[in-house]
């Protein structure tokens, strides 16, 4: 058997869709199937043995098994690839298996060809998507990219958010029982909450925390604009 064969794993629950699929991959001189199977866990664990390079999953056999499965196979070999048949032209499935590890992944009414296509690009290195869900990728990737590069907000003196909403409200000149009312909070919990702020920010008063959270603030909007 020649090194550069492509082996290859099916694990799917329509019986004709998977006899109809190794017949095809067999007729390729660079595929072999090493197994066929629906889902069960001593098909997975066959699978594993087999130490394919690329398994091939239907969303059916997913459904089944539970999200884990496409983690459970990827970990049993460290190179092998998963490419999905989705049963569903939907986006949420597609994107819930690319975060899963599926790297090739078409639809049910795939051509044969476009099957074997996949197949050799994804146990190649490559990623394939139906051209349909493209867009959805891309928007999922560029949200991900955004928040990963967005500045983490810079809290004042590291008070944590309950008592930044407290500044807020000291700001307001309201009493201990009155911020307690609006916070549900007793009246102790609300003294306790102002004497730590008083360390954190350095005042000795009310009138301390409002002037010195001002002043921090400010100078955190000046350091930013100078930035940009």
């Amino acid at each position: 058997m020649s090194l550069d064969r492509i082996l290859v794993f099916l694990l799917t629950e329509n019986c004709l869709f998977r006899e109809a699929l190794v017949r095809i991959l067999r007729k390729k001189e660079d595929l072999v199937v090493v197994g066929a199977s629906p889902y069960s866990p001593s098909a997975v664990a066959r699978a594993s043995e087999a130490n394919p390079q690329v398994v091939l999953f239907d969303s059916a056999s997913i459904a089944l098994a539970g999200p884990r499965l496409v983690s459970r196979m990827l970990q049993a070999g460290r190179d092998r690839k998963i490419v999905m048949v989705g049963m569903e032209e939907d986006e949420a499935t597609f994107l819930q298996a690319v975060s899963e590890g599926v790297v090739g992944y078409v639809l049910k009414d795939a051509s044969a060809i476009e099957l074997v296509r996949v197949i050799r690009a994804v146990a190649a290195g490559e990623a394939v998507c139906p051209p349909r869900f493209s867009l959805a990728l891309f928007q999922c990737a560029a949200r991900d990219v955004c928040f990963s590069l967005k500045p983490p907000k810079q809290r004042l003196f590291g008070l944590s958010p309950r008592e930044e909403q407290l500044v807020g409200l000291i700001r307001l000149q309201l009493s201990n029982k009155e911020i307690g009312s609006r916070l549900n909070l007793s009246e102790q919990t609300v003294k306790n909450h102002i004497h730590r702020i008083l360390g954190k920010v350095g005042a000795t008063d009310r009138l301390g925390i409002v002037a010195r959270c001002q002043s921090e603030r400010a100078g955190l909007t000046n350091l930013t604009a100078s930035a940009m």
